[in-house]
């Protein structure tokens, strides 16, 4: 528009003293405009208000973007991340649904197979254990099982992960349970910036996506930019020598606390955001591999069956000859998280066992 606006001035009759002021007038409203536009471009907000901006985006350019869930209407969804949206778009596109995730959901992946892109919020998402025939049967088979006649575009979100005195059963880290169904991607956010980036992309996204949102990370605060980021690659957070650590989600907090104590020692590791959980970003981390010739998973997945152990497995299977030391993986123990706050912060994994880790397995090195 300011563009249009430029050119409508500068066209106006002959060169004088009239066209200078306006040209002048013209440049400034331009120089004003970019000024706004970095503005917008770069804000800072809570993660959950970056989550409701990205949806609220998509559904504003593509009419055929809905959320469905429990309470993401009138009440704005448990977190407020489809906080207002009932009101602009309408209860046809932010619909409440009973308390029934085997239904809603599979009513989603039947909205996405005849044009639709759902957002499917589940409350927590231990929850969509109630749904797991339906992500994992439909949502995840049927564009294989129809011979590509039909397509999921769906994305699955919510919040997970353990956060404070939950309890066992609103504690669950499902990505170990969707991480072996064919077809399905697993998406995990970490930070402001990243979150709305990566929601956007995976509302655009022709496959069915599982996006895993921290129950702690909501109100954190940081800077967003207007933007998509790639759903298959990784982030690399601190680049190091001595040794990589792979992390993600609300670990990569964790794991950063423990670098700044790494660092007192002299030590430097390279810190990477895996993001995609499935599939890898081998190739970002092969490279950290084949440079510091040390790895350390952290996680807050079980540790059987775990996105660790699966990361681990790739990792003997191709790059074994690059390893000067045997992969080190810290996950939660395999038990149900308790409700008492320490035996909590006992299942989990603390920054200084991820310094510990660090010391065993690079050579000691001297202080800063």
């Amino acid at each position: 528009m300011l563009a249009q606006r430029h050119n409508a001035f500068t066209s106006r009759g002959p060169a004088g003293a009239c066209g200078v002021k306006q040209v002048s007038r013209a440049a400034r409203l331009a120089r004003r405009g970019t000024l706004q536009v970095a503005q917008a471009e770069k804000k800072t907000m809570m993660m959950w208000e970056a989550l409701r901006e990205a949806i609220d985006e998509e559904m504003e350019k593509d009419p055929t973007v809905c959320v469905m869930g429990e309470d993401v209407g009138h009440y704005g969804g448990s977190y407020k991340c489809t906080l207002g949206l009932y009101k602009k778009y309408g209860e046809l596109r932010v619909l409440d649904t009973p308390i029934c995730e085997n239904g809603f959901t599979g009513m989603g992946i039947g909205a996405g197979m005849t044009g639709l892109r759902p957002i499917i919020e589940g409350m927590n998402m231990g929850f969509l254990l109630l749904a797991f025939n339906q992500i994992s049967n439909n949502c995840g088979m049927m564009h294989y099982t129809s011979g590509g006649q039909y397509k999921a575009p769906v994305v699955i979100r919510g919040p997970g992960g353990v956060g404070r005195q939950l309890g066992a059963e609103h504690s669950q880290r499902l990505e170990s349970y969707f991480q072996s169904i064919p077809g399905v991607q697993l998406v995990a956010c970490s930070t402001v910036a990243n979150a709305k980036a990566l929601l956007k992309s995976a509302i655009r996204s022709d496959n069915p996506i599982i996006f895993f949102e921290h129950v702690l990370l909501y109100n954190i605060k940081g800077e967003t930019h207007d933007g998509y980021q790639s759903l298959e690659k990784a982030e690399v957070v601190r680049e190091g020598t001595d040794v990589s650590i792979f992390t993600y989600s609300r670990m990569r907090y964790v794991v950063m606390q423990a670098v700044q104590e790494l660092e007192k020692k002299g030590y430097n590791p390279e810190v990477i955001d895996l993001i995609s959980l499935k599939p890898f970003d081998m190739e970002t981390i092969s490279k950290s591999i084949r440079k510091t010739r040390r790895v350390i998973i952290v996680e807050e997945c079980m540790k059987t069956g775990g996105i660790g152990a699966s990361l681990s497995a790739v990792i003997n299977e191709s790059l074994f000859n690059e390893l000067d030391h045997e992969v080190v993986r810290l996950s939660s123990q395999d038990v149900p998280t308790a409700y008492a706050y320490e035996l909590e912060a006992a299942t989990i994994v603390q920054a200084n066992q991820v310094v510990s880790a660090v010391e065993k397995i690079v050579p000691a090195r001297v202080a800063a």
